[in-house]
């Protein structure tokens, strides 16, 4: 495999990273627009972390710390690049929340997905079973 770079995503980034959560991500979500992800990389630039190996993105990992919790989203890996690309980008977005204070990360899975589910527990985490997330959509 060619020499991978984990780095923060820039606005220029925005188009290809939305073209690639079409072809390696798992489930679609409400904020998977431009003007969504131009958001996130406003209001916190480091978030978004991307993967890319000899200058094509590889993957991508949300790593967003609101100052109390650290939580993880939107780990996509291009299917033909596996190797190696998850654990970097889990290792750059754990230092990036122990820089900013971060103490315990948790993660969003789809129940469904068997292969991130074993990713996760390969890096260590596990299902919270205690909890369950509620959600409610503030638009349309």
């Amino acid at each position: 495999m060619t020499e991978l770079r984990v780095r923060a995503a820039a606005p220029e980034d925005v188009d290809g990273v939305l073209a690639f959560w079409k072809v390696a991500a798992e489930g679609t979500s409400i904020s998977d627009d431009r003007a969504g992800v131009e958001r996130l990389i406003a209001r916190d630039p480091g978030a978004l972390l991307l993967a890319e190996s000899g200058g094509v993105l590889a993957g991508t990992v949300i790593a967003g710390f609101d100052g109390w919790r650290c939580h993880l989203y939107r780990l996509a890996v291009h299917p033909g690049r596996r190797r190696g690309v998850g654990s970097a980008l889990l290792t750059a977005a754990e230092e990036r929340f122990v820089r900013l204070g971060g103490r315990r990360a948790d993660a969003m899975v789809l129940v469904r997905n068997e292969i991130a589910q074993h990713a996760w527990g390969a890096a260590g985490y596990g299902p919270e079973e205690r909890w369950r997330r509620w959600v409610k959509p503030l638009t349309g």
